[in-house]
């Protein structure tokens, strides 16, 4: 689990053909779950937190503000806030290519393939952080009652997103 408390709004310049500067702020927050290849088991336990803060950095670079990362052997779950140059598919991209080639370099995660093909990103507004970093913070205890398979289709359903049976949680 990893993250800070305070949340940036990211005011972004522009000095027009008048030189009148213009001021917009935007604010994106994101669940963002990403499984494991195959849904396998290889986020070693003991040092996911090493996980965590590579990630962490990640996110940084990209002048992301990080609330929580945490998760299982098999997904990780992260609530973030992106700047407004930057799509939500572009920071899942980035952050699956540069983690995937530093748990396969780190001797600490030595069953790791990759990351599944899809992920799920829900949007969300500052007022549920609290109760979005809270859910992070419990997955151990959550995933004791709960696959992720069953997680993953109540997070779609909830969200109104049409699954299709034939790509469920498939990477062939």
């Amino acid at each position: 689990m990893w993250g800070d408390t305070h949340h940036p709004i990211y005011p972004t310049c522009s000095v027009g053909p008048t030189k009148h500067i213009t001021m917009s702020y935007t604010t994106s927050y994101y669940h963002i779950v990403i499984r494991t290849y195959r849904s396998e088991p290889t986020i070693n336990e003991e040092y996911e937190r090493e996980l965590y803060a590579y990630i962490y950095g990640i996110a940084k670079n990209l002048k992301c503000q990080t609330y929580r990362i945490g998760g299982i052997a098999d997904h990780i779950h992260m609530f973030v806030s992106l700047p407004s140059y930057l799509s939500l598919a572009s920071f899942v991209q980035r952050v699956k290519t540069d983690s995937s080639k530093w748990l396969k370099a780190n001797p600490h995660f030595p069953d790791f393939r990759g990351w599944g093909r899809e992920y799920a990103g829900f949007s969300y507004s500052l007022r549920d952080k609290d109760m979005i970093v809270g859910y992070i913070m419990k997955q151990k205890e959550h995933h004791r009652k709960k696959t992720f398979a069953e997680e993953h289709r109540g997070f779609l359903t909830e969200n109104g997103v049409s699954i299709d049976e034939r790509y469920f949680l498939r990477d062939d």
